[in-house]
């Protein structure tokens, strides 16, 4: 918005115009790269009761996809939820996602883990991903971050308790 300013009269009978005022929208707090602690906990709690449903639509292998945000009151909420084919790279999140939850159907690592996409994702978009396994009970989960220069990932225990990161 733009305001208004009105001349000054000078004595000598000059009128000076200042500057006009510029008004900002406030801007949206930046995304942590390593998610907050109260939003990993509502990853591991919700995103592992999502584990085990079936998958609705034209894709039943699906991985599904859930992004979380913020509320009004600053608590963490579903956002959206969604499914993608498997093996498939996540598209870049929408608009004020501070976190997504991935679920994998069935382990394409070796080890179990995050994949090279989920990897490339957080590459990509610096920002927080939750890969759940859906192929064990109770369902794995890795929290994947951009931390420092690097993408890395640590295990989140049952209840949200976090061990040590890992390249």
């Amino acid at each position: 918005m733009l305001a208004l300013a009105a001349a000054l009269l000078l004595q000598d009978g000059t009128a000076v115009v200042p500057p006009p005022v510029v008004e900002t929208a406030p801007q949206p707090a930046a995304i942590p790269a390593i998610a907050d602690e109260d939003m990993r906990l509502f990853a591991a709690l919700n995103g592992r009761k999502v584990a085990g449903r079936p998958v609705g639509g034209p894709y039943p292998t699906a991985d599904k996809i859930l992004l979380l945000n913020r509320d009004r009151n600053g608590h963490p909420d579903i956002g959206g939820s969604l499914a993608m084919p498997v093996r498939q790279s996540l598209p870049a999140p929408p608009a004020g996602t501070i976190a997504v939850v991935r679920l994998h159907q069935r382990s394409e690592t070796v080890v179990p883990g995050p994949t090279a996409d989920d990897l490339a994702f957080v590459a990509a978009n610096r920002i927080p991903l939750f890969v759940i396994g859906e192929w064990a009970r109770p369902a794995p989960m890795w929290e994947v971050a951009w931390q420092g220069d690097a993408v890395r990932y640590r295990v989140i225990g049952d209840v949200g308790e976090i061990g040590p990161w890992q390249d």
